[in-house]
Order: C-alpha cells, then structure tokens, then sequence
C-alpha cells in the first residue's frame, strides 16, 4: 500500500491534538469559573431585597406543577434560577434545602 501522506515542508506545522485540547480545556475551565463568579458576585446579591419571597417562591416550585398559573411567571424563573445556583443534595428533605437556602441568602447578603 502507498502511503497518501504528503511530506512536510518547511511552510506548515504539523497537527498538535494535544494542544488544542488544552486550549479547549482552558476556554471551558475560564467559561466555568467566570459563571461560577458571575453568580455569586452579582446573581445572589439580587435575592436579597427580598429573601422572603424568594423562599417563598421557591417552596411553590418545588410543590405545585404550575406555580405561576397565568399571571407573571418572571418572579418564579428567578426563584429557580436560585435553586440552580444553590441546588438541593439527594438526600436533603425540602424543609432542610429551604432552610439551607435561607441561610445561605443570609450569608451572601451580609
């Protein structure tokens, strides 16, 4: 069998997979940590005008299949925008991820 492989010449680079992993690798690393801050500096600090009905909000979430109805279902998207940036352990009961969650707020807002 021929080989179809054309020789180098000295104007091309040869194929480095390895290192367009690792820049892939460090563009989904940066795009990580930047939501990770995004959402702890500047998300959470919004749930803390009002802590109250957020929670509130969130408990209808987890509890009722459509919590809004018709009316303005903006309120409830923010409160499940909190639940995925706090989500609830496995083995958590609802009233210890609420309490979890009140905490947390509390801790974000001082």
């Amino acid at each position: 069998m021929e080989s179809r492989e054309r020789p180098l010449t000295g104007n091309e680079t040869p194929f480095r997979p390895v290192r367009l992993i690792l820049v892939i690798l460090l563009i989904l690393l940066s795009i990580s940590m930047l939501a990770q801050w995004y959402g702890m500096n500047v998300t959470m600090p919004r749930y803390c005008q009002y802590p109250g009905d957020v929670i509130g909000r969130v408990q209808q979430v987890l509890n009722e299949k459509q919590p809004a109805g018709e009316g303005d279902r903006k309120p409830y998207i923010i409160a499940a925008r909190l639940m995925y940036l706090v989500p609830r352990h496995s083995d958590e009961t609802q009233d210890d991820y609420i309490l979890r969650l009140q905490q947390h707020i509390d801790k974000q807002c001082r």
